[in-house]
């Protein structure tokens, strides 16, 4: 069997000897380009989604946030199959250019919007009229995108796992630098699509969207002699073998992807059905990782497959409440921020992006910073943060909105200080989540907990909408007042602040429990 995947011992030479580039090895940022370019394509689409979904296909605020939460639901729970691909057959580098073809239809295919739609009384009842083609060719797209995040989200992230060894204290600083890069291309895509596609046509926002992954795509196979190796299939005679005359197991692999796509065609348009779906299939997914944690590990291995299985679980409520973003918050603040006349209520999500590439380099100095005087959180520790700031987030705006104008409008201030405290949280989560999934994961299955982590972003996502659906405002054409408005959103808001508050400080308590668990080398 030919085995193209460096041992731990070789990533440590790979990582020493080509870390000329600002300490780290050139491949990161080989990496952190394409997945800049893959961000500023999925952010510059997600600046314009709920707002293309009620302004232009006039869905409701409860059906469109549902249609987004299911969307970002199947967003992340694709990578789950695609980093099982990648680990047993694609090996990394394959599986993320095949994704990024997809990537480029999909969100070329979102240009194509059509005529609006029109609310029409057929006996006393108000009905939406849309058309069909062009309904279906924006679903199409959702699910050339959703198959296309599947192969390419969790493996790219592996592959920066593999530049560095186990121990490599510059990890959580490298994950850092390459979580700035998706925001870098979050918050130009924000800023750009949501403007151009708010301002002259929907069109215009999802073609730069698609023009933004065309680049990524190449640049990740420009590139690609960087990596020295890293992200090649796991065995080459196996992948290329013969399943019937003229295909291989790779051919099929690529089949088989294209046809998924008709299938999450369907299941995009059935938000209901999807919600069961995605509790069922994350339910085998947990137990399966519970079984192999309990009888087919080593008791270190077990328990930190069991604590981090716990951290992902927590990290639920956490991008439940984050991803009101992209919905209930969008919506708030088209109409409920006082927004002045030069920005439009998408481009406000580039607040989150435009924090952290402030805050980033500042966080990975921090981090390396605290460990060298032994003070640093631990990784339950900084969970435990980032919930208790994503509470404190909505407590602020809930106080801003008691400042309101007689109008319900609400100074942008607010709105900005709620979001530097969900982006401060998220600095404490995310990027150390992810290195706590390539640190704690047993190596036979690191792709497929890669997945498990962006599979609790997929419930959270469908729960995220579902508690979109809560502050619903306007339906069949109706709308509310602006103090009316901002009275829903505000009670809504200051609910899930307060379970955020309280299970952060639940989480710092129990801690240093979890953190025993971890068996890490001081």
């Amino acid at each position: 069997m030919t085995d193209t995947t460096p041992t731990e011992h070789q990533q440590d030479n790979e990582s020493k000897g080509s870390a000329d580039i600002f300490g780290h090895p050139r491949g990161l940022y080989i990496l952190f380009l394409t997945e800049l370019w893959e961000r500023f394509s999925y952010y510059g689409m997600r600046a314009l989604l709920i707002l293309y979904l009620t302004k232009h296909f006039l869905f409701g605020d409860r059906e469109g946030g549902l249609i987004v939460g299911s969307y970002a639901a199947l967003v992340y729970a694709m990578p789950v199959i695609g980093g099982v691909i990648a680990d047993r057959y694609l090996g990394f580098r394959k599986a993320v250019v095949f994704g990024a073809i997809l990537l480029v239809c999909g969100h070329f295919g979102m240009a194509f919007e059509g005529p609006e739609a029109s609310r029409i009384t057929v006996d006393g009842e108000v009905i939406v009229q849309r058309d069909d083609v062009y309904t279906q060719i924006f679903y199409l797209s959702l699910a050339l995108i959703i198959v296309g995040v599947g192969f390419l989200k969790a493996n790219i992230s592996s592959i920066v796992g593999q530049l560095y060894g186990e121990s490599d204290p510059r990890r959580d600083a490298g994950f850092t630098i390459f979580y700035m890069g998706i925001n870098l291309g979050a918050f130009v895509a924000t800023l750009l699509c949501a403007y151009l596609g708010e301002t002259y046509g929907w069109r215009y926002g999802f073609g730069l969207a698609g023009i933004g992954m065309l680049i990524g795509l190449v640049t990740f196979t420009g590139g690609g002699k960087y990596l020295k190796g890293l992200g090649e299939p796991p065995d080459k005679t196996v992948l290329q073998s013969s399943m019937m005359p003229g295909l291989t197991r790779e051919h099929l692999i690529y089949i088989v992807g294209i046809l998924s796509v008709v299938g999450v065609w369907q299941l995009i348009q059935n938000t209901g059905e999807l919600g069961l779906v995605l509790v069922l299939f994350s339910g085998v997914i947990v137990a399966g990782v519970v079984y192999f944690s309990l009888f087919r590990c080593t008791p270190v291995e077990r328990d930190r497959m069991l604590v981090m299985l716990t951290l992902i679980v927590l990290s639920v409520f956490f991008w439940a409440l984050f991803e009101q973003a992209g919905s209930s918050l969008t919506l708030f603040t088209d109409r409920n921020i006082d927004m002045g006349d030069i920005f439009t209520a998408g481009m406000f999500q580039a607040l989150n992006p435009f924090f952290i590439i402030i805050l980033a380099p500042f966080f990975a100095w921090l981090w390396v910073r605290l460990s060298q005087k032994g003070l640093e959180p631990s990784t339950p520790a900084k969970f435990g943060l980032g919930i208790l700031q994503v509470g404190l987030g909505f407590a602020v705006l809930v106080f801003g909105a008691t400042q309101a104008g007689p109008d319900g409008k609400v100074a942008i201030i607010w709105l900005a200080l709620m979001y530097l405290l969900h982006t401060t949280g998220e600095l404490c989560l995310s990027p150390v989540g992810l290195s706590m999934v390539t640190r704690l994961s047993v190596a036979r299955i690191g792709g497929m907990m890669m997945g498990v982590w962006f599979l609790s972003a997929s419930l959270a996502s469908y729960a995220g909408g579902m508690i979109a659906g809560l502050m619903a405002i306007e339906e069949g054409g109706g709308a509310l007042s602006g103090l009316a408005s901002l009275a829903i959103y505000t009670d809504v808001f200051g609910r899930l602040g307060l379970l955020a508050v309280v299970l952060g400080v639940l989480v710092l308590l129990v801690s240093p429990f979890l953190h025993r668990r971890m068996h890490l080398k001081d």
